[in-house]
Parts: structure tokens; C-alpha cells; sequence
């Protein structure tokens, strides 16, 4: 859960009188001060771009496999998987780091900041992995002199549907409350 991360100070934390109802949050670590509001303008802006460049580029790419059906090949299956997940964190985790850091504070409350824990883990996972199969792909290749197989696309969907599976096994067990912290 990323909620500790969102406690500013007392004026504008995520928890105004803590998580639990105490004074301080008992999930900030001890002395820590927060971003002033020059800081979260300043991680504001940056969020702007990646948001605004991170759709554009991946919608750009997603549109240029859509057009052109020459370059639906196994592999570029894979880079399509790692365009459109790094394209479902831009909207489904940006927007809110953003509007949060324009206000100071997390503004989506408990299940808003599990929910964002959970898509940006398993959109970043299945990057993550897919840039692993994509880098072991490379490997056999080099190894192999010979001629690539460039008809396999039923190997390729099926690492793309185990790099979502894989990356479902490691985030939903936290998202559905295993591990959560008793209150």
C-alpha cells in the first residue's frame, strides 16, 4: 500500500489526524517533513509530460501496428504487450499521481490508493516481464544462426497471456486483502 507515501505534514496529509485517527500518521516515517508545494508542483509537471507523452507515444505505436498489418510478427507481439501496458498505467495510474500532486495530497482516499497500488504493479509488471521475454527472445536468436521462425504466433500470445498471469499472481492476493494491515 502506497498511502504512507502521500503524508505530507499536518496541514495537507492523505491522513489529517493520522491513518488509525491519531495525531500523526503512524505509517510516515519519524521525522519526515513531505514535499513543500513547490515540490509538488515541481512532481506535477513532471507527471504532466510523462502522462501526456506516455499517451502519445503508445497510442502513436498502437496506432502504427494497427495500420500497417505487415509488421505483425511473434515478436513485435510482445513489444505491442509492452506499448499497451505501459499505455493502461498512463491511464490508469498517472491521472491520479497527478491531480494528487496538483492538490498536495492523495485525493482517491483508501480504496482509491489500493486501487492504484494494484494497476500500477500489474501494468509495470507486465512490462517488466514482457521486456524479459522479449531480451530471452533476443538471446535464442543470437545463439541461433539460423533463420528466425516468424510463423509462431500462438508462442507469442501465449508468453504475452503469461506475462499478464504471472503479473495477476503477484498483485491481485495483496489488492484482495492478503497481507493487509490490522487496524
Amino acid at each position: 500500500m502506497v498511502a504512507h507515501t502521500w503524508s505530507v505534514n499536518s496541514s495537507s496529509s492523505a491522513f489529517p489526524h493520522g491513518a488509525d485517527g491519531s495525531a500523526e500518521d503512524p505509517l510516515a516515517p519519524p521525522g519526515s517533513s513531505g514535499l513543500s508545494r513547490t515540490g509538488h508542483s515541481v512532481v506535477a509537471v513532471c507527471l504532466g509530460f510523462i502522462l501526456f507523452f506516455g499517451c502519445f507515444n503508445n497510442l502513436l505505436v498502437l496506432f502504427v501496428f494497427a495500420r500497417f498489418r505487415s509488421l505483425w510478427t511473434p515478436i513485435n507481439v510482445v513489444l505491442l504487450n509492452i506499448s499497451a501496458s505501459d499505455m493502461l498505467v498512463c491511464v490508469f495510474g498517472t491521472p491520479f499521481s497527478f491531480a494528487s500532486s496538483l492538490y498536495g495530497r492523495w485525493l482517491l482516499g483508501q480504496h482509491g490508493c489500493e486501487w492504484y497500488g494494484f494497476a500500477n504493479s500489474l501494468f509495470g509488471i507486465v512490462s517488466l516481464v514482457s521486456l524479459s521475454v522479449l531480451s530471452y527472445e533476443r538471446y535464442v536468436a543470437v545463439l541461433r544462426a539460423t533463420k528466425p521462425d516468424t510463423s509462431d504466433f500462438r508462442k507469442a500470445w501465449r508468453c504475452v497471456a503469461c506475462t499478464w498471469l504471472y503479473s495477476l499472481v503477484w498483485t491481485l492476493p495483496p489488492f484482495l486483502g492478503w497481507s493487509k494491515r490490522q487496524q
